[in-house]
């Protein structure tokens, strides 16, 4: 490429106020975090150690938060913040550890969900990335969020609402969207979807994903959408069925299809598909 129109294109590039990020040091701690707070690491049984690394994930939390450009005056205080509430965050991600493994037959143990679960692994995250988006931290919960949907296939919006003992069983397709609610003791399947029903940039402030009540089961590839739709307590949606309007409450939803059978014999030449 000539300079000339080189520099055109390194000048467009600075016609904005940027910041300057390395999203792998991001994904590194997270990754670390996971590893910390669930102590997976056998240097952890030392709680210097285990000490130790939390003053080094503050720190590095506060860096990134100064970073992003936080509208807090002391980027470290939202960090510390964040890390004298590990406690409630720690009580909480167990009991949807704990769920995981009651309700999963195929689950073993609590070591296996905890390190081998992608829909453990995407809760664990949105709930430390929803820490940081109520904190008004801009960007990094989204970082954040986007390396758990790039490792799991799961898109949780840091912005979503998710109560207690939360269940995403295989996970991969699932998409939450940002203003959706989902109430307690919900599971969730793979290929789930809680949408919007249009997509405008004027209707950024407004609701426009479903809420999900307490108890409520979905099933695979089910598709929710709109911001006045309801999934009334206990209901029960089947797989593959597309709502766009309340369902009451201990509802059973599901599509019906007709499925043939019959006995190949009857044909006079074998069926054959040629790609």
């Amino acid at each position: 490429m000539k300079t000339d129109k080189l520099q055109l294109l390194h000048k467009s590039n600075f016609l904005q106020t940027r910041f300057y990020f390395d999203k792998r040091q991001v994904e590194s701690w997270v990754e670390d975090f996971f590893i910390w707070i669930f102590c997976i690491k056998k240097e952890y049984e030392d709680f210097s150690i285990f000490q130790r690394k939390e003053d080094e994930l503050r720190i590095e939390l506060s860096r990134f938060i100064a970073q992003v450009g936080s509208t807090s005056e002391v980027p470290n205080n939202n960090a510390i913040s964040f890390f004298e509430e590990i406690a409630v965050l720690h009580e909480t991600l167990v009991s949807d550890l704990k769920v995981i493994f009651e309700f999963d037959p195929a689950a073993k143990s609590k070591e296996e969900v905890l390190l081998s679960y992608p829909g453990f692994f995407a809760i664990v995250v949105y709930r430390l990335a929803n820490k940081l988006w109520k904190s008004e931290v801009p960007i990094l919960p989204r970082l954040i969020s986007e390396y758990a949907h790039s490792k799991t296939g799961i898109d949780i919006h840091p912005g979503a609402t998710i109560g207690k003992r939360f269940f995403i069983d295989h996970g991969t397709g699932v998409v939450i969207g940002e203003t959706t609610i989902i109430g307690n003791d919900v599971k969730i399947y793979q290929g789930v979807t809680l949408g919007a029903l249009s997509v405008s940039k004027d209707k950024a402030k407004e609701k426009r994903h479903p809420t999900i009540e307490d108890k409520v089961v979905v099933y695979a590839n089910a598709t929710i959408l709109g911001g006045k739709t309801t999934i009334g307590k206990g209901a029960i949606i089947g797989g593959n069925v597309w709502i766009t309007e309340s369902i009451p409450s201990q509802s059973l939803v599901f599509h019906k299809s007709e499925i043939v059978i019959k006995s190949k014999n009857k044909f006079p030449e074998p069926i054959n598909f040629s790609i």
